[in-house]
C-alpha cells in the first residue's frame, strides 16, 4: 500500500507511462507480473532495462521501485521492464532468477512491438536484485538464446559465503542489512545454509567459475555495506577477464545509504549509475 506522505510517483515524473504485464514463465511456472514503464516522447527504438526489485530475496515487490524506474526511464529514454518475482522461502532457486530470465525473453520477443532495440537491452538491480541481475546475465551468456549487452549492479548480493563461511570486514554489515539477516536471505533461498559446496552461479554469481563474456558492468557499493568485499572481488575478477567495468564504491556509505535521498552520496549515485547507463545506452 502507498505510504501516506509519500510523494506521487506520477507527479514527479510525469512523462511516463505505466503498464502491467503477465508473461509466460519458465515450464511448469506461473505467469510473472512485469510492470512497464515507457516515456512518452521516446525514440522510434529505444534501449530496454530489465530491472529487479531487491529485499533480500524474502521481501518487496515491483511497485516499491516506481519512482525509481520513471527516473530512469525518464533520464536515459529507455524503457524498463520491472519484474514482481515470486519471494523465497515460498520459491527457492532456481525460481526467482527464471522468473527474471522470462521477462528477459519478454523484451527480446516483442522488441518490434515494444520499439525495443534488441542489441541495447540491459539488466540491473540492487542488492537482491542486483544479486539476480548478475545471476541473470550468467544465465543468458550461457544459454546464448537473448542477449544483455550491459548489467547494473547496484549494492548486489552476490555471496552466500559471507557471513557463514567467508566473514565481513569488521567496519561492514552493521547497518540495515546485518550477517544474520544475509544468513536468512540465503537460507531462504537456498533451502539450506549457506556457505556449502555445490551453490549454483544461478543463484550466487560469485560461484561462476568464468566470467569470460559476460556483459560491460557497473557496480556501485558503500564502504561500510556488508557486500563491500565480495563486490570488489566480483569486479576485479570482470576487469581480469577484459569485461569493461566501472566500479564505484563511496566512503561512510553503508546498505541501501539512497534512502536518505537528499545526503550527497545519494546525489553521486545517481550522478554515476544514470550518466553509466546513459553512455551504454546512448553512446
Amino acid at each position: 500500500m502507498p505510504v501516506e506522505g509519500a510523494p506521487d510517483p506520477e507527479e514527479l515524473y510525469p512523462d511516463v507511462t505505466t503498464t502491467e504485464h503477465h508473461v509466460p514463465g519458465a515450464v511448469g511456472d506461473p505467469d510473472v507480473r512485469i510492470l512497464y514503464y515507457e516515456p512518452k516522447n521516446r525514440a522510434t527504438t529505444s534501449p530496454a532495462l530489465v530491472w529487479i526489485h531487491g529485499g533480500g530475496y524474502v521481501l518487496g515487490t515491483a511497485d516499491s521501485d516506481e519512482i525509481l524506474c520513471r527516473r530512469i526511464a525518464t533520464e536515459t529514454g529507455a524503457v524498463i521492464a520491472s519484474v514482481d518475482y515470486r519471494l523465497a522461502p515460498e520459491t527457492s532457486a532456481p525460481g526467482l532468477v527464471e522468473d527474471c530470465y522470462a521477462a528477459l525473453r519478454w523484451v527480446h520477443e516483442n522488441a518490434a512491438e515494444l520499439g525495443v532495440d534488441p542489441a541495447r537491452v540491459a539488466v540491473g538491480g540492487a542488492s537482491a536484485g542486483g544479486g539476480l541481475a548478475a545471476c541473470l546475465a550468467i544465465l543468458a551468456r550461457d544459454r546464448g538464446e537473448f542477449p544483455v549487452g550491459y548489467q547494473l549492479l547496484i549494492y548486489p548480493m552476490l555471496d552466500d559465503r559471507t557471513s557463514s563461511s567467508r566473514d565481513a570486514h569488521p567496519y561492514a554489515g552493521e547497518f540495515i542489512w546485518t550477517p544474520g539477516d544475509n544468513r536468512f536471505g540465503w537460507a531462504s533461498i537456498l533451502g539450506h545454509e549457506p556457505g556449502g559446496d555445490g551453490v549454483s552461479p544461478y543463484t550466487a554469481a560469485a560461484r561462476v567459475e568464468d566470467v569470460t563474456g559476460l556483459p560491460a558492468t557497473f557496480i556501485s557499493v558503500g564502504a561500510l555495506d556488508l557486500f563491500l568485499e565480495e563486490d570488489l572481488d566480483y569486479a576485479r575478477r570482470l576487469i581480469a577477464a577484459g569485461v569493461a567495468t566501472e566500479l564505484h564504491v563511496y566512503p561512510g556509505g553503508y546498505h541501501a545509504y539512497d534512502m536518505v535521498a537528499e545526503a550527497r552520496v545519494t546525489n553521486a549515485y545517481y550522478r554515476d549509475f544514470l550518466g553509466a547507463l546513459n553512455r551504454a545506452f546512448n553512446g
